[in-house]
């Protein structure tokens, strides 16, 4: 069923239009990524979608049997209700359900009149088919999941409203929104505010759940687990593909590759026609020049490639250190409560490390204790020979907001023209006028950008960036992985795109309950470990201090103790993680196929992909045996 049509929508602001005849479909169950460029109007589609806006021109039809629900990221202005009561309001029209269903069977036990009792039998079991469809039942424990799915404590649930932070208020606006069930979900930025965990329950749930919808997100893997199909907008249209966002940004590469030959290939054509016209114009071939230029003419021009353009950015080389960066030795930091304690690690030349952990776990303030802009209450932090510091503030303070961004950007004390300024801008896609606006009047996108470029400005060695990929969008965030690989020098950073850390870090700093943990690897191979540490049992602890535990640590092989036999063939570590995310890509896919309408109708089908799932998920219980074995024993 199609729940959703819109033909030739048109909105314009200025003189140029944002949306200039946007047309798509959305049906029964599709989850729907809708990506582009920072500042093309999606939101303002959404908008549009959801009523909150009136298009310029175009149709937006919405199936009459659907409910609509949108995220609305405006806070609960003057609310006065506790936050529990505020979510349970999602639930009005089940709760009256459920007290008609009370009235009606009362009324039914009443009634004498036959033709009465006929209609209030109808109705009674209309209201118990529908309170049954809308699963109407334990209505609190829905409630209490959805919020403490999202990050809300018990203890908060009797906090007024007009207590919350701004975040908070947002977690409570999504909170309802989950709660109310839509049949057509339109959901902007619905991870923002979140932390990894809540993030990850938030997949989970719209993963299950039976509603279609249309998420604008700037988190990749967000996109990557969720969707199932993606819209692109760019220059006021969309362009449909089906897959999530890693099957998009293949796709999106090959069909670039196929649009630059063909339009490439007509322009020589024309360029060839053209100076064919223009050298015999008024000579002996004047007829084949004419018939030329009527053939042009008639000619359908082929659109320029239709290819969204990322920022080149680029750091420079970087000055050689000493082989150890930054060693930092029984750190502690507490404020009104502990961080961390007790926390030692090294960080060699070359190495990219990330840091993960819940929003309020210290990530920044332990960043800010190895640049020595903050003391750390216990402990020492020593930078190795030579190292230079860059850091990336995730407030974008080092920016001063009264000068142009020209000269915001230069560091102090060094010789560094206008000229060279302005090229170093260009590389982080801030060109002509911008470059000579104020800081103040710049988008959180520019200014981000601008932060970066100074940055590359300031010739460091060890680069420290705090969320440095906030406000950027897809392909910017793809510049700046790029870059970041490509460096040469040191690299720290604190992220909550998993998808960013996935790609740049080669070490993870991972915040866990009660210790700090080190990973060799990046995202995927925290996930492999996470899976298969619960069965160890939680790490010894020393008086109640987290420690830093690197997982793999060699066998000591002067304990006298016997080391363990292999049961597997020997393999390289990497090459299993390899074959084990393949076989979970496989496995999620299959899970994909299985929902799709056309299979349910496909006795065949369905068995085939049964089967292959449980054949796919055997197989990876023995990777799994075998990758541990391999960590312990490859040395």
């Amino acid at each position: 069923m199609i729940v959703l049509g819109v033909e030739g929508v048109r909105k314009h602001y200025g003189p140029e239009p944002v949306l200039a005849g946007v047309t798509f479909e959305v049906h029964s169950g599709q989850r729907i990524g809708l990506v582009g460029p920072n500042g093309v109007g999606k939101t303002t589609l959404l908008r549009i979608v959801a009523g909150k806006e009136d298009a310029d021109g175009g149709r937006v039809d919405i199936h009459p049997s659907i409910r609509v629900g949108y995220l609305d990221q405006h806070p609960l202005a003057g609310c006065e209700r506790t936050l529990w009561d505020e979510a349970k309001s999602a639930l009005d029209d089940l709760f009256a359900l459920q007290h008609e269903a009370v009235d009606v069977a009362h009324a039914l036990s009443q009634t004498t009149d036959e033709a009465e009792h006929r209609r209030l039998a109808a109705r009674y079991d209309f209201l118990q088919q529908e309170l049954h469809r809308r699963d109407a039942y334990n209505l609190d424990y829905k409630i209490d999941r959805v919020l403490h799915g999202l990050g809300f404590a018990e203890k908060d649930y009797r906090q007024p409203v007009a207590s919350l932070s701004g975040g908070e208020q947002n977690r409570l606006m999504l909170s309802k929104l989950l709660l109310a069930e839509p049949d057509l979900l339109l959901l902007d930025e619905p991870s923002n505010h979140l932390d990894l965990e809540a993030t990850e329950w938030l997949e989970e749930f719209l993963t299950t759940s039976r509603a279609a919808m249309i998420v604008v997100s700037h988190d990749r893997y967000f996109l990557d687990k969720v969707t199932t199909h993606t819209l692109e907008l760019f220059r006021g249209t969309v362009e449909t593909y089906p897959g999530n966002f890693s099957a998009y940004w293949r796709q999106k590469a090959e069909r670039l590759l196929v649009e630059r030959r063909t339009y490439e290939k007509q322009q020589e054509e024309i360029a060839k026609a053209e100076d064919f016209i223009r050298r015999n114009h008024y000579g002996e071939k004047h007829a084949q020049a004419e018939d030329r230029r009527k053939k042009l003419e008639r000619m359908v021009r082929v659109a320029p490639p239709r290819e969204i353009e990322a920022p080149a950015m680029g750091f420079p080389p970087a000055a050689r250190s000493g082989d150890i960066v930054v060693r930092a030795e029984r750190l502690a930091k507490a404020y009104d409560r502990p961080l961390f304690a007790d926390l030692s690690f090294e960080i060699a030349r070359g190495q990219r490390w990330g840091i993960l952990g819940p929003n309020g776990s210290g990530k920044t303030t332990l960043l800010r204790c190895i640049l020595g802009r903050e003391r750390p209450d216990a402990g020492r932090v020593q930078l190795g020979q030579g190292v230079v510091a860059g850091y990336f503030d995730q407030h974008l303070s080092g920016l001063d907001d009264d000068l142009p961004v020209v000269d915001a950007i230069r560091p102090q004390r060094k010789e560094f023209n206008e000229q060279s300024r302005r090229n170093l801008l260009a590389r982080f896609g801030l060109t002509g006028d911008t470059a000579l606006q104020k800081v103040a009047s710049l988008s959180g996108g520019q200014r981000c950008r601008a932060a970066l470029a100074r940055l590359a400005a300031c010739d460091a060695n060890f680069l420290v960036l705090d969320e440095p990929t906030n406000h950027l969008d897809l392909w910017a965030r793809d510049a700046l992985e790029r870059s970041l690989r490509e460096f040469d020098g040191t690299v720290l950073f604190v992220s909550h795109d998993r998808y960013f850390v996935n790609r740049v870090a080669d070490h993870l700093l991972v915040v866990e309950p009660g210790r700090f943990r080190v990973v060799e690897g990046n995202y995927d191979t925290y996930l492999l470990l996470a899976r298969h540490s619960d069965a160890q049992g939680p790490p010894s602890q020393r008086d109640g201090k987290p420690k830093a535990e690197k997982r793999q640590a060699k066998p000591d092989a002067s304990s006298g103790l016997p080391t363990r036999k292999r049961k597997f063939p020997y393999r390289k570590t990497s090459d299993l993680e390899a074959e084990i995310l393949k076989r979970e890509s496989r496995i999620e896919e299959l899970h994909h196929l299985l929902a799709l309408p056309e299979t349910h109708r496909d006795g065949d089908r369905v068995r085939q992909y049964k089967a292959e799932i449980a054949e796919q998920q055997e197989a990876l219980q023995t990777l799994y045996a075998h990758w541990e074995e391999a960590v312990e024993l490859n040395w």
